[in-house]
């Protein structure tokens, strides 16, 4: 085991699918967007000049070209950097490729990846700090993954790298900086198997992305007050690991849900009708959820802090349901 930037790890992966798989393309060059990690993409650069292409800011027609590209045989990895471009590109990824595989009745395959940064990252205001991810579970035909350690982006990147469908790689500028253990040895992380961050006894809290760091610390302040909290990682949207969260709950009979979507018909609502559907009778205390707020993301720092899911609200909601 080594201690590892995700920055690090994320572009260790893409330099190994490069290596390994000679139809892996990459077309955009943001991954690591404005960070002081973005010095990180020229060994790939200067690496595998002929396999990195720079399109113009186009992402309707950029987008297009790499399915079309998937379609003829390669494997395209097309970076849309900041997550609110991906509106741009929508027809593209919701209409087309996430249709093309059953439209063909199964003859055509689209197997990419799309990467975005999503949510609150600091000074983003309205056109920049999307999280469209629930978007994109509305619609089948797409596989979302959304890691949160250097551990997880290794070994979802790798498994993301060989599935035939069109999958959605959401992230978040802000897990740049998170550290972590990542094994020397080769190893993947399967679709549809999420993982539990912190175990506890007394109150559950689930997340994805960024809000599992966001929670980890929240449980850390929580522990001091005597509250074992569990933190319930999805790793994966689509496939969802739906028994990993309902067992927790069970077990401990209070759920707090934190997502960065916005709270109307985000992540953290889809999750929270689940629970309520299926372990209802095992609640002790009506669910929770801390969420963005639904108002556009203003740019200043101040009026951000209260629309944004941080530790505090989580500590906040987690002692409102165990009181």
């Amino acid at each position: 085991m080594t201690d590892t930037l995700y920055a690090e790890a994320l572009v260790d992966t893409l330099e190994e699918l490069l290596e390994t798989d000679e139809r892996v393309h990459i077309m955009g060059q943001y991954f690591l967007g404005l960070t002081p990690h973005r010095n990180l993409m020229v060994r790939l650069r200067e690496g595998f000049p002929g396999r990195l292409y720079y399109p113009p800011i186009a992402e309707l027609g950029y987008v297009g070209t790499a399915i079309g590209a998937a379609m003829a045989g390669l494997r395209p990895i097309v970076d849309i950097a900041t997550a609110s471009f991906i509106f741009q590109a929508f027809a593209q990824i919701v209409n087309e490729g996430a249709n093309i595989h059953y439209m063909s009745g199964g003859q055509t395959k689209v197997p990419m990846i799309f990467h975005f940064n999503h949510g609150i990252r600091g000074g983003g205001a309205a056109q920049h700090s999307h999280s469209p991810q629930a978007m994109l579970w509305n619609t089948p035909g797409i596989e979302i993954m959304a890691p949160s350690t250097p551990y997880d982006v290794k070994g979802l990147l790798r498994t993301a790298a060989k599935t035939d469908n069109p999958t959605a790689w959401v992230d978040h500028v802000k897990l740049f900086d998170v550290t972590g253990e990542v094994p020397e040895e080769h190893y993947e992380i399967p679709f549809g198997q999420g993982d539990i961050k912190r175990e506890g006894s007394d109150v559950t809290i689930v997340a994805n992305s960024f809000m599992v760091q966001q929670s980890l610390k929240a449980a850390e302040t929580l522990a001091k007050d005597g509250i074992d909290v569990e933190v319930v990682d999805l790793r994966t949207i689509v496939p969802l690991d739906e028994e990993i969260f309902l067992n927790s709950v069970a077990k401990t009979g209070r759920v707090v849900v934190v997502d960065e979507c916005h709270q109307s018909c985000g992540v953290g609502s889809e999750i929270t009708a689940r629970i309520a559907e299926k372990v209802f009778s095992d609640l002790k205390a009506p669910i929770k959820r801390v969420v963005t707020l639904d108002v556009p993301i203003p740019f200043s720092p101040t009026m951000e802090e209260v629309v944004e899911p941080t530790p505090e609200p989580i500590v906040a909601a987690v002692l409102a349901g165990t009181k």
